[in-house]
């Protein structure tokens, strides 16, 4: 999955809006690779069919590794929002947390309700306002030791902002909220020669997810930049091939 998402990352320095078949593509993999990888890990079969780069794909199952955490949970979901597939971000929401937690993985406190608040967001569970309050205070100034402070306010924040702002339906914030989002992106990856050259830099991918969540709602989301790749945004390829 993160060679996959590294280089749907990369498509966007000959294509930063995404207007080529192949960057969505690319999308896609990333997408279907990370779903992949949780599906073969919450099997209960001796193996998994999925889809993968247009093909059908047995996978053996895995059970926990330290790549089937939370963290990547997360990214897997920001990933099928961006791509609008609903039918992987229901089978990514039966994923249970035990599942996550057996990885062995350290996070930060705020990672486990920050993955909770948007499981609860897709199933419509009562209990949004709760875990969203948790993962907020979780990303308070030195609650969060692993990511650092650097990673916190520019990159982690910015994304549970963003999205507290989608759903209480503040358009105008939202709107504040995302271009703030992406100066301090900008800033972050843009901080030493070393981060200047990382692909992973290249798309703002959290507020990227979030900007797709509330384009669908019918926010008027009038932010443009590279970092928010125009057709993944307006969703232009959905529906182009089987996902």
């Amino acid at each position: 999955m993160s060679d996959a998402l590294l280089l749907a990352q990369e498509r966007s320095v000959p294509d930063p809006a995404a207007g080529w078949l192949e960057t969505w593509e690319a999308w896609v993999v990333a997408m279907q690779s990370g779903s992949a990888m949780f599906a073969a890990a919450a099997t209960a079969s001796e193996s998994v069919d999925c889809l993968i780069h247009h093909e059908m794909r047995s996978l053996p199952a895995t059970g926990p590794r330290s790549w089937v955490n939370t963290g990547s949970w997360i990214n897997v979901f920001f990933l099928s929002v961006i791509c609008r597939d609903k039918a992987r971000l229901d089978a990514l929401c039966e994923i249970p947390p035990s599942l996550l937690q057996a990885s062995g993985a350290e996070f930060d406190p705020y990672i486990h309700p920050w993955s909770e608040t948007l499981r609860s967001y897709w199933l419509s569970r009562p209990d949004l306002g709760d875990h969203l309050l948790q993962a907020a205070e979780g990303l308070a100034p030195l609650a969060a030791p692993i990511s650092g402070p650097e990673m916190t306010t520019k990159i982690l924040w910015p994304v549970v902002d963003l999205f507290h702002r989608f759903v209480t339906g503040d358009h105008e914030q939202f709107n504040r909220s995302l271009v703030n989002a992406l100066t301090l992106h900008k800033q972050y990856w843009t901080a030493d020669e070393g981060l200047a050259r990382d692909a992973r830099g290249l798309v703002a991918v959290g507020p990227l997810a979030m900007a797709c969540l509330a384009y669908d709602a019918g926010f008027p989301v009038d932010v443009e930049s590279d970092y928010l790749p125009k057709h993944l945004l307006k969703r232009t390829w959905v529906g182009e091939f089987a996902t």
